[in-house]
């Protein structure tokens, strides 16, 4: 993953199994804090984080036309700013790809999923709340 230095602005890459921890710019050598919003994945990114991640993994299954993902999606910010460093959140868009849906079997949007190890410990379509998203988090080990 790139992210940029919000001291310097050089893009560093961030190794997926890394994205939980607080690093340093390559440049300036200022903290590179832990992933703090939600990453925008596809199958490529998807797989590289859920595999290489030391910490549980909230996934939100949306699409830009759904009413309820867009009313999830301030939960799911502050659940990425809440739990950052102790987990990390995933939005996956189930129009551009269709074959991670499938992978889960989302059938209904919004749906969230928590994955530990590349393993799904917990899975839930309809709308939730911040809280309910942290304490899945927690159960998993955040």
């Amino acid at each position: 993953m790139i992210r940029p230095c919000p001291s310097c602005g050089v893009k560093n890459r961030i190794p997926a199994e890394r994205l939980a921890d607080t690093g340093r710019c390559g440049k300036c050598k200022a903290p590179l804090p832990p992933a703090a919003e939600p990453i925008e994945a596809d199958p490529q990114s998807f797989d590289e984080i859920t595999r290489g991640a030391r910490v549980p993994v909230l996934v939100d299954f949306w699409a830009d036309w759904c009413a309820p993902c867009r009313m999830a999606a301030p939960a799911v910010q502050r659940t990425a700013r809440d739990m950052a460093g102790r987990a990390l959140v995933l939005k996956v868009d189930t129009e551009k790809h269709p074959e991670l849906a499938r992978r889960f079997g989302v059938s209904g949007i919004p749906n969230f999923l928590v994955l530990r190890d590349g393993r799904t410990v917990v899975q839930q379509a309809g709308l939730v709340g911040g809280e309910q998203m942290a304490e899945w988090l927690r159960q998993a080990g955040a």
